[in-house]
């Protein structure tokens, strides 16, 4: 499913792979610092700006709208989406009931098979468009 305009013709509408994807982030950036607070503060605070800092400094070219500041290959930008969907669930599994914990399960999965198209393209995108990393 791509990005659609909207009726007016002037605004977009996300498509529902970023809709699942980012959905499954806001979990992980809400559980995994509540999962880790236990044992450390500064861990938790950490955790966040890892799973928050790390998509927005590094990206691959031509994925979304605006230049990356460090262009990485596709694969890398696949390897951050599944650190947010493997950070989600576990966290989910430690913090939440199990009926809650399920359901973030289910929606990593469908985030999964709704990027799939995705990552099949940015499995063969290089860093910048020379082929180099940088």
């Amino acid at each position: 499913m791509e990005t659609r305009d909207a009726d007016d013709g002037a605004q977009k509408r996300p498509d529902l792979a970023s809709v699942l994807r980012f959905s499954t982030e806001l979990i992980a950036w809400v559980a995994t610092p509540w999962a880790i607070a236990d044992r450390s503060i500064v861990l938790a605070v950490l955790s966040v700006l890892l799973l928050i800092g790390l998509p927005t400094l590094f990206g691959t070219p031509g994925d979304k709208p605006g230049a990356p500041m460090v262009p990485v290959p596709g694969p890398v930008t696949i390897a951050l989406v599944v650190l947010q969907l493997v950070a989600a669930v576990v966290s989910s599994w430690i913090v939440w009931p199990t009926a809650a914990a399920v359901l973030v399960s289910l929606l990593a999965a469908a985030t999964v098979v709704t990027e799939l198209p995705r990552w099949r393209r940015l499995a063969r995108t290089p860093a910048a468009p020379g082929g180099s990393a940088g």
